[in-house]
């Protein structure tokens, strides 16, 4: 199918591994310029290296999405190198873990700017273009955690749930625009995180790592963990001409995770 992308220009966000990775690399398939934007500069000039390599055409900046003012600057050099995306893919790498009860305000803020003000000040940026040419998709990659808190990862979830709500809002204000809001909701995919995690998870339950991922799979309905090109492959959809009338949506990429 052809998603009609030809030389379109997409921001994607934590786009040097993981998710990120697998959207900038099915859109530079589609003949899309890719910016990516990380804060590893050398895991980003691998991932551009690859991207490439596929005859695919990529441009890398580095920020840490912590700093805003950082960002700010970043903005700029995503414009020199691609010019004003018609996409934005909103993405950060997830917080610590942490339990409700653990308050620790100076991480609550940190985290605050780094998963939600950054993704707005990012839409911010691109979105008067966007309704000017009357085309502009922002993809945010979030978690089903936006629907269903995950034990020990409330700074995800709760603040996950608050720029899906902030999305749902945006895409009424800009629909008429031609502009489209969606917030994609992964399930469990195999990427350096979920191996982080699910170390972390078997040393505190003394559980073998191989013995918590067959757990953790058969949890699913479809018996496995996600790979990175299936969710690249779904927002590639979104983001194409094609899913013009799909906006302000929760979208479960998940294997059949969620029941709601």
């Amino acid at each position: 199918m052809d998603l009609q992308l030809e030389n379109r220009s997409a921001l994607v966000c934590g786009g040097s591994s993981g998710l990120g990775f697998g959207v900038a690399e099915a859109l530079a398939r589609e003949g899309v310029r890719v910016c990516l934007l990380a804060r590893n500069l050398s895991k980003l000039e691998l991932a551009v290296e690859r991207i490439r390599k596929e005859g695919g055409e990529a441009q890398a900046v580095a920020v840490d999405l912590n700093d805003l003012g950082a960002l700010e600057m970043a903005i700029e050099q995503v414009v020199a190198a691609i010019g004003t995306p018609d996409i934005l893919v909103a993405n950060n790498g997830g917080p610590p873990p942490i339990n409700a009860v653990d308050f620790d305000p100076q991480l609550w803020h940190r985290q605050l700017d780094a998963m939600l003000l950054s993704s707005m000040a990012l839409v911010n940026a691109f979105l008067p273009s966007m309704r000017q040419r009357r085309f502009g998709r922002i993809l945010m990659i979030s978690s089903t955690s936006v629907v269903e808190p995950i034990p020990g990862l409330v700074l995800s979830s709760a603040l996950r749930a608050a720029l899906a709500n902030w999305a749902k809002t945006l895409s009424a204000e800009v629909a008429a625009d031609g502009v489209t809001v969606n917030t994609l909701m992964p399930g469990s995919f195999w990427t350096e995180r979920t191996e982080t995690l699910t170390l972390r998870a078997a040393e505190r339950s003394g559980m073998p790592v191989a013995s918590l991922m067959a757990k953790e799979q058969a949890a699913i309905p479809v018996g496995r963990y996600g790979a990175t090109e299936e969710f690249g492959a779904v927002a590639a959809f979104l983001a194409s001409p094609l899913a013009s009338y799909v906006t302000g949506a929760l979208v479960p990429v998940d294997g059949g995770v969620l029941k709601g």
